[in-house]
């Protein structure tokens, strides 16, 4: 394993949701970064954001890892869940609510629904 594959895994492994992503929760640096962080912010799901666009080598790294060309990704419980695209379809079909409460993360039902009725 090299050493920012090794990088990569501990972040995994570290934190139950962990979202690669340009720019920071706070400040996504694109439109697709936005929207997934988005998502997981409105829903209060606990996750640890990594800025790919401090870190050239993680940048690169994580799509050699997971295997999957564009950025964000969200990994949940050491899963690759995918990115912008999925999560959006998953947010509207409920099936992110599901992956979440099967892994024991948590987030607000709520939120989630009110998501779903905004976009119906």
């Amino acid at each position: 394993m090299t050493d920012v594959n090794a990088r990569i895994q501990d972040l995994i492994d570290s934190n139950d949701v962990v979202l690669f992503m340009k720019g920071t929760r706070d400040m996504p640096q694109c439109g697709f970064s936005s929207r997934v962080a988005g998502v997981l912010n409105y829903m209060n799901v606990p996750y640890q954001d990594v800025n790919v666009l401090s870190d050239a080598d993680i940048r690169q790294g994580i799509k050699d890892f997971s295997d999957w060309p564009t950025i964000p990704q969200l990994y949940v419980k050491g899963e690759f869940v995918g990115g912008c695209d999925i999560i959006t379809e998953m947010t509207l079909s409920g099936e992110l609510d599901q992956l979440l409460s099967q892994k024991g993360v948590a987030f607000d039902q709520a939120a989630a629904d009110k998501i779903r009725e905004a976009n119906a």
